[in-house]
């Protein structure tokens, strides 16, 4: 079986606004402003990843803003607070006082390699709570960046896309003598596997194998000989 796999190259954007170390505050907030992002790479020398400077870590500048005394002492704790709670406070009132990316940036930066799979950049996005992730080399320089948007983009693919890859990739490795034919039907992304299968511990097999499909919403099986009816597309009205 050679299912297609993409991967984050395959969709991830080429063109990233990214700072130097020494970009000062304001020059990150025109570039996020003008590009309408969420975070910039920081990179060094000749386009090394050292760190990211996202919203978040701007934000406590205008947060602390009327915090007396502003930026010198940290806000008083309360006595059931944690060592992580305080912590946190005592960064996000550090980052307040911050004037370049060196100061304001989260290090070591967060990043994904360009021939990961587009599952393994959901994960960590999901697990580390980001919305986009660096795409690095093996030499960790700055190749792209994915969000995700960019994740989503493999449900743009046609039903018929889908239904051709189900076809030849997953219905002959798995029924390689079925009882009936196996039919495969697609529609919105929702997969119908349709025939007759004298060994039912395959359909589990199938339907698995055709949720890893890129662009797959879900998978529907009926592989106990009876016959399906698929509803024609709404017809157009005008």
């Amino acid at each position: 079986m050679h299912a297609s796999r993409y991967t984050v190259s395959d969709v991830m954007t080429h063109t990233v606004v990214a700072v130097s170390r020494d970009a000062t505050f304001k020059k990150i907030v025109g570039a996020m402003d003008e590009w309408k992002v969420s975070a910039v790479p920081v990179l060094e020398g000749d386009g090394r990843v050292i760190g990211v400077v996202s919203e978040a870590d701007l934000l406590p500048k205008e947060e602390f803003r009327d915090t007396v005394p502003a930026l010198s002492q940290s806000p008083p704790a309360p006595d059931q607070a944690t060592p992580s709670t305080r912590l946190s406070a005592l960064t996000d009132l550090a980052k307040a006082g911050a004037v370049t990316a060196t100061e304001l940036m989260t290090t070591p930066a967060l990043t994904i390699h360009a021939d990961a799979t587009l599952p393994e950049a959901a994960r960590i996005m999901a697990r580390r709570g980001v919305k986009r992730l660096p795409v690095i080399d093996g030499e960790g320089m700055l190749k792209g960046i994915v969000s995700r948007g960019d994740l989503l983009k493999v449900f743009l693919r046609s039903d018929d896309d889908i239904a051709e890859e189900v076809r030849h990739q997953v219905v002959p490795y798995v029924f390689a003598d079925p009882a009936e034919p196996v039919r495969v039907h697609v529609r919105d992304g929702v997969v119908t596997l349709t025939g007759k299968t004298d060994d039912p511990s395959l359909t589990a097999v199938a339907a698995r194998l055709v949720q890893a499909v890129e662009g797959v919403v879900d998978v529907e099986c009926d592989l106990s000989g009876r016959s399906v009816a698929h509803p024609s597309p709404p017809s157009d009205p005008r």
